[in-house]
């Protein structure tokens, strides 16, 4: 039995080498267009004043969180840029919005076809299962293999990483919808499509939200390992502070990544929430839309007999 060995690991390299042999052009073309994309974001974040893009980001907070977040906000943005962490996190940050985005791009679809038909659940939950139990760094090997070493690398590990809770609270959230509201849709002659743009995602909005609040933190955490294969940002200023026992760089750089974290969290859960937070901009904004609306209805004749009334007044 001591003799008896599977040379999985030999299997997966062979595998591996036929694809780079084979689908070279694909992986070129990938690393093409990521390239692009990350250099352009980067370069739009960078070379805009850094209070700029505090005050755009402190204005989102406001607009669907509260006026004391976006305070927070302009505090802890001006702190990393007073730690010399700028370039850096927005480095980090273009990583982790395009790789967020890629994900849910492909999660979503992904989820609702796992929710509308159980054979592809049954095929995509060992898959899911499969992708969030690896070690985060074992992505880093192949992916390093096909695109050399740099961001693209990064990018592709990261969207890996951070897709299964996508896919997953897509599922719940389709799958968690009341049967009964679906029948009563179908009841009124509505089709499948239908149902599921005007019943089914509407309700399970705040579920799916939920999923791109976890796809964003997974992305952002496999951002920083992206630093080991090069990916620039926070992660390689990490990498670096470990590699030359940097301490002050080492803290510099984590308190960048806690804050993006803490930012990036918090933003995208007010957007998955039902209610309006109340110190929000666009709490305000709805409720005195509600307020108008409701004066008006109030101010006009709701029957044909006041109407009446009026005008034999008038």
């Amino acid at each position: 039995m001591e003799d008896i060995r599977i040379p999985v690991g030999a299997w997966a390299d062979t595998f591996f080498d036929w694809l780079k042999d084979n689908l070279g052009w694909l992986f070129d073309f990938i690393t093409v267009v990521v390239r692009l994309l990350v250099e352009g974001l980067t370069t739009v974040l960078v070379d805009l004043h850094p209070l700029v893009i505090i005050i755009i980001l402190a204005f989102l907070g406001w607009l669907v969180r509260s006026w004391q977040f976006a305070i927070g906000t302009l505090i802890t943005m001006f702190f990393i840029m007073t730690m010399d962490q700028w370039v850096s996190a927005m480095q980090t940050l273009a990583l982790v919005v395009l790789a967020a985005l890629v994900a849910v791009i492909i999660a979503i679809p992904v989820g609702i076809l796992a929710a509308r038909n159980d054979t592809v659940s049954a095929i995509v939950k060992p898959i899911l299962d499969f992708m969030q139990t690896m070690p985060a760094f074992v992505y880093l090997i192949p992916a390093v293999t096909f695109f050399s070493i740099g961001v693209v690398p990064g990018l592709v590990s990261t969207v890996i990483f951070a897709l299964p809770p996508g896919v997953r609270f897509t599922e719940l959230g389709i799958r968690g919808v009341d049967k009964e509201t679906v029948e009563a849709g179908y009841a009124f002659g509505a089709t499948p499509r239908q149902i599921l743009r005007g019943v089914q995602i509407p309700l399970a909005t705040p579920t799916i939200m939920a999923g791109i609040n976890q796809v964003i933190m997974l992305a952002l955490a496999m951002a920083v390992i992206a630093g080991i294969v090069g990916a620039d940002g926070l992660g390689k200023n990490v990498v670096e502070a470990v590699a030359t026992q940097n301490l002050p760089l080492g803290v510099e750089a984590g308190l960048g990544v806690v804050i993006l974290a803490i930012y990036l969290d918090r933003v995208t859960a007010a957007l998955g929430t039902a209610k309006d937070y109340p110190n929000s901009l666009l709490g305000a904004l709805k409720r005195r839309r509600a307020t108008a609306a409701n004066t008006r209805a109030a101010a006009e004749p709701d029957t044909v007999e006041e109407v009446e009334i009026v005008r034999t007044q008038s």
